[in-house]
This record gives C-alpha cells, sequence and structure tokens, in this order.
C-alpha cells in the first residue's frame, strides 16, 4: 500500500479511458482500469508499471449492481480505497428511431447512466469518509442531439443532469463532480461510426476536421489532459460543470 490516491476508470482498455488511465498514473495516483473483461486492459497495465506507476486491470460490467461492488471491493484490497472515479465506459447501438430496438435503447442507458450511477453510488462512501474526491463523467457534443443516436444523444444528456445534481449533493464533502462532453475523438467508436455510414475513416476523419475550428480532429489524450485537471487539487473550486472538448464552441 501506498499514499497515493486511487483512481478508478471505467472502459479503460482503449480509446480515451486507456488515456485517462495513463494520464492519471502519470500524475501520480494509483489506477484501476475496468472493461469487461480486464485482459484486454493487460497492455496499458503494462505500459503504466513499465513507467514506474501503480495499475491494476478489473474485470466489472458496470451495468450490474453485484459486479461493480465486487470490483470496487476488488480495487480496495488490491489498491487502497478510491477517491477517484472517472466513468468512462459506453456503447453504442446507432439507429434511426423507427429502427431502434427496445434492446438497442436499453443497453446503451445501461452502460452509460446506470453504470454511471451505480459505479458513484459504490465509490462515494470513501470519497465522503475521506472528505476529498472527484467524479468524471464522459459526456458527449451528442447530448446537444445526433442524427441516429436517440439513445446515444438521451444517455450522454442524462449524465450531464447527474453530474450537476451529485454536485450538489456531494460538494459539502469535499467531493467535485464535472462531465467532460468531447466531440470528434480519433477511437476505435468513431471508427464504427465511420463504417456504419460506409465511409473510409481517414475520409470521414478529414472532412469532420473541415468543419472544427481549430482544424483538426481530437485524440484522447485531449480528453486525458482536461481529466488531468478536473482530477487535480487546483480544479476544487470546479464543480458541476461540463467542460466540451471539442475543438470549437457548442452551443
Amino acid at each position: 500500500m501506498t499514499d497515493a490516491r486511487v483512481a478508478i476508470v471505467t472502459g479503460a482498455a482503449r480509446g480515451i479511458g486507456a488515456a485517462v488511465a495513463t494520464r492519471l498514473a502519470r500524475d501520480g495516483l494509483s489506477v484501476a482500469l475496468l472493461d469487461l473483461d480486464e485482459r484486454s486492459c493487460a497492455d496499458v497495465v503494462e505500459r503504466i508499471v513499465a513507467a514506474g506507476g501503480r495499475a491494476v486491470a478489473v474485470s466489472s460490467d458496470v451495468s450490474d449492481a453485484a459486479a461493480v461492488d465486487a470490483a470496487v471491493r476488488r480495487v480496495v484490497a488490491e489498491l487502497g480505497p478510491p477517491t477517484v472515479l472517472v466513468n468512462n465506459a459506453g456503447i453504442l447501438r446507432d439507429n434511426l428511431l423507427f429502427k431502434m430496438t427496445e434492446d438497442d435503447w436499453d443497453a446503451v442507458m445501461g452502460v452509460h447512466l446506470r453504470g454511471a450511477f451505480l459505479m458513484s453510488r459504490a465509490v462515494q462512501g470513501f470519497q465522503t469518509e475521506a472528505g476529498w474526491g472527484r467524479i468524471v463523467n464522459l459526456s458527449s457534443t451528442s447530448a446537444l442531439g445526433n442524427r441516429g443516436q436517440a439513445n446515444y444523444s438521451a444517455a450522454k444528456a442524462g449524465l450531464q443532469g447527474f453530474t450537476k445534481t451529485l454536485a450538489i449533493e456531494l460538494g459539502k464533502f469535499g467531493v467535485t463532480v464535472n462531465a467532460i462532453a468531447p466531440g470528434f475523438i480519433a477511437t476505435d467508436m468513431t471508427a464504427a461510426t465511420a463504417a456504419r455510414v460506409g465511409v473510409d475513416f481517414e475520409d470521414f476523419k478529414k472532412g469532420v476536421a473541415a468543419t472544427i475550428p481549430v482544424g483538426r480532429i481530437g485524440t484522447p489524450e485531449d480528453v486525458a489532459h482536461t481529466a488531468s485537471f478536473l482530477v487535480s487539487e487546483g480544479a476544487g473550486y470546479v464543480s458541476g460543470q461540463v467542460v466540451y472538448v471539442a475543438g470549437g464552441p457548442k452551443d
């Protein structure tokens, strides 16, 4: 055991989750990387440890209450009580409304909203006991509406309301709660979106970049930098906010 603060990052096997976990480890936190199959996090854990950090991979379905509780108990046993939580786990089940199934809707709500709720509920006790904590929820610019993503957009908008409510409830215990709403970030998930619409991913990225004021698409590291700030001591007076990491203004 060390005195380093312990962070949990969900959906940490790749993309934004992996970048956030790596950055928090570099910042000196011990990091638990949660994903459906902990073996998928092995490479990220190895890189963190090789760089001198402390990390473990833990299997968990964040939409399952028993699995979440078991995962958090394991984190406590292996790293210590978690006081930082990054709710990043997410899935896509894109379709137009008339084609969207109930399973498409429920699966997305289960991972994004129920998952964030279950993880936050499981971790907040350690945060309030410590009198210090950070929760960062991954929303999206899709919260503002996006064709073919009624489920995803609703879930990401819901996370913003969830964030603001937890900020009100937990603030008196020294816990801040914020959300990051990324725009277009080059990940496996956005590659899947390109495939869904039948566009080559490189062409897709070029087309999107042309619409972004800073003239480029985002990277997982762009999001990780923002998460690093929100988790830091210096962000102690920032709570209940939604930070759009999107290369330009969003309404």
